[in-house]
């Protein structure tokens, strides 16, 4: 009995044996594995700090870009507010002009117009009848077309004289 429990004891020795280096096979396989995971883990862990940093990068230079292009932008709107202000200064200047000759052509036609439209000495003198009343409307005429008067008229006034004069003389060979 003692062979045969020896014999079950070699038996279940080796088997223990067996079962340990099965275990121990199965160990290191999964430890194996586990570094491979690890690895790969590791390497997958770069591979994504890589892709951040790259991003980053990519990010940061195309602020930068954004920011030189808005500058851009900017600077080139100011330029044309610019220009704007000066073509809208321009466009004033030119009106002002514009106006101004306009005021210019009309004095001259007005002036052009008033050297012919002297009128006649006798239409001022209308309706007098005797030399108190002639030298009256003489007096009042002189008062207001007199070139010193803010109207006055030196051509119509010297109508008036004339007129005035060949009245006078009609009256004074009337009464002689």
């Amino acid at each position: 009995m003692k062979q045969h429990n020896s014999a079950v004891i070699k038996k279940d020795a080796a088997q223990f044996e067996k079962w340990c280096f099965q275990q121990t096979v199965e160990l290191e396989h999964t430890r194996r594995e586990l570094e491979n995971s690890k690895r790969e883990m590791e390497r997958h862990q770069r591979e994504l700090e890589f892709q951040k940093r790259k991003f980053e990068m990519e990010k940061n230079l195309e602020q930068e870009r954004m920011k030189r292009e808005q500058h851009l932008f900017d600077m080139k709107w100011k330029i044309l507010e610019s220009e704007l202000q000066k073509l809208a200064a321009e466009k004033q200047k030119m009106e002002r002009q514009r106006d101004f000759y306009s005021r210019v052509h009309e004095f001259e036609q007005e002036n052009r117009s008033q050297s012919s439209n002297v009128v006649k000495g006798e239409m001022f003198f209308m309706g007098v009848g005797n030399e108190k009343s002639l030298r009256k409307r003489y007096k009042d005429l002189i008062k207001i077309y007199h070139p010193d008067n803010l109207n006055g008229d030196t051509g119509t006034i010297q109508e008036i004289n004339r007129e005035y004069q060949v009245l006078m003389q009609k009256l004074e060979v009337k009464y002689q």
